[in-house]
């Protein structure tokens, strides 16, 4: 009995599991060809739930209000050059006129023709169109065009240079513009967060970031002879700089300006490491001397100057490595009026410390002639103090007026003075160009339209009015008439007088 019954279960079990087992499969058959109708393609999810990116980061390690505020006023700055514009660099001696009139200007130039290109940064620093960059990049630039961070493009005029410290101020005609306001870059500390802003590479708009490494920083890139006037205390940093950020901004985590990106240190060309900005201090300074005077006002102290290190330092029998030794005063500057001597150690400009020589050269860039400063210097151990009034290169207070130049006619010829922009592409400080030549004895000569007198016989002419005031010295006898032209090439040509 036991028996049957379970036999009787074990059947019954297979026969409904059979019946379920088909009747799930026909559930299915019939659920898919519904889903089918109404879904050919079915909705599938290749990701998972994705999680908000608004992360917290710590105080002081945020970037982007930095990025958001700097990167609107920087701008892209493309520069254009002749096909020779590099003539006068080239190491050959000038083409002679006789050469020029019958084989052309391009005889014996082994530079590629055509138009050459460059590129680099710049930074908005008012509304109305005025943009600081580096020298460097816009040296003898025939145009400059800025390309803003919306893509609108403009042509840039030259306002004026200061290579001294690699620094020019150019000007779009636009108002209402994104500008940086400047930061104190004295306010930065070595380990402090900035941003580098720029165009490297033609890659518009990049930012990337980096500590202070060190400040005023000397790396001597400007200083082209022993005697150059150049201003080197650059803020070291980090951030990843190439070639295309010249020009571009350097913010701190507030966005402000604290330097222009200048340079790079390295054996390839490409970033290597560390970076070089000119402080915002010096950058200042510059751009409202240009404003206010087309030129650039240079006090100077009147000392030649050296570091120390130990060895200078035990020669010298100095209780101290700090500050800067003066070797000697030069007569009727300002440091031999206040009493400075040779052999006096500097340690502080209107109580900042200098302890090396980038860092005195730069507190006495910030003033002008005419200003005074408090000195204080170590004099056989005994600190002691001076005020001094600085200087300009001729030992006077007087400031340097930007120049109001006007043409003339002189002897059948007319002559312009020279743009800010012809003069930093070419070279010179001044000079008188010939806008027409008519029947004139200049003529006669074999000078062009366009040619740049620059310096009559030993006397250099700054300007037209100069080339009048010169020649009518002169008696009889013939005298020699220096230039260049606008390519660069120089001339020189007799002139004779009756």
């Amino acid at each position: 009995m036991k028996t049957k019954q379970f036999i009787l279960g074990v059947a019954l079990s297979a026969v409904m599991g059979g019946g379920v087992a088909v009747g799930s499969y026909k559930l299915l058959e019939d659920d898919k060809t519904v889903s089918t109708e109404q879904q050919p393609y079915p909705n599938v999810r290749y990701t998972s739930d994705m999680r908000s990116s608004n992360s917290v980061v710590p105080e002081g390690l945020n970037f982007i209000k930095a990025a958001q505020t700097s990167t609107p006023a920087v701008v892209h700055v493309m520069t254009e050059y002749s096909g020779n514009s590099n003539a006068t660099s080239r190491g050959n001696s000038p083409m002679d006129p006789f050469l020029r009139e019958f084989f052309g200007d391009g005889f014996g130039d082994r530079v590629p023709r055509g138009p050459q290109m460059g590129s680099g940064s710049g930074v908005i620093v008012a509304s109305n169109g005025y943009i600081v960059t580096n020298n460097h990049v816009i040296d003898k630039a025939d145009k400059i065009e800025v390309v803003m961070d919306d893509k609108r493009k403009m042509t840039a005029t030259l306002v004026g240079t200061d290579p001294t410290t690699d620094i020019a101020l150019i000007k779009v005609d636009a108002d209402k513009l994104p500008t940086l306001r400047y930061g104190n870059s004295d306010d930065l500390q070595v380990g402090e967060w900035v941003l580098a802003v720029g165009n490297p590479m033609n890659l518009t708009s990049t930012v990337t970031a980096g500590i202070v490494s060190a400040k005023g920083r000397n790396i001597n890139i400007l200083r082209t002879s022993a005697n150059d006037m150049s201003i080197e205390s650059f803020i070291q940093t980090d951030a990843a700089v190439n070639p295309g950020n010249s020009g571009g901004a350097l913010v701190n985590l507030n966005g402000d300006l604290v330097g222009i990106n200048t340079a790079i240190a390295s054996s390839t060309g490409s970033f290597a490491g560390y970076s070089f900005a000119v402080p915002s201090a010096i950058v200042s300074k510059v751009v409202d001397d240009l404003l206010k005077y087309g030129e650039v006002q240079r006090a100077l102290l009147g000392a030649s100057i050296r570091e120390i290190d130990a060895a200078f330092a035990e020669e010298q029998k100095l209780k101290s490595l700090s500050g800067v030794y003066i070797n000697e005063v030069t007569e009727n500057s300002g440091a031999k009026e206040a009493g400075l001597k040779g052999g006096d150690v500097i340690t502080a400009i209107n109580g900042v410390t200098v302890g090396k020589s980038s860092q005195l050269l730069e507190q006495i860039a910030r003033y002008r002639p005419g200003d005074k400063v408090k000195v204080t210097y170590v004099r056989n151990g005994d600190e002691k103090t001076a005020n001094v009034t600085l200087k300009n290169l001729n030992n006077s207070t007087e400031l340097v007026k930007r120049s109001k130049a006007k043409a003339i006619t002189f002897d059948g010829a007319t002559f312009e003075p020279v743009s800010r922009q012809e003069m930093t592409k070419l070279g010179i400080t001044g000079g008188a160009k010939i806008a027409s030549v008519r029947s004139s004895k200049f003529r006669d000569t074999g000078m062009k339209e366009g040619f740049i007198i620059t310096k009559i016989d030993k006397y250099p002419v700054d300007e037209p009015a100069d080339v009048a005031k010169i020649l009518k010295n002169f008696d009889n006898g013939v005298v020699y008439i220096e230039g260049v032209y606008p390519d660069g090439l120089k001339a020189y040509y007799p002139i004779g007088k009756e």
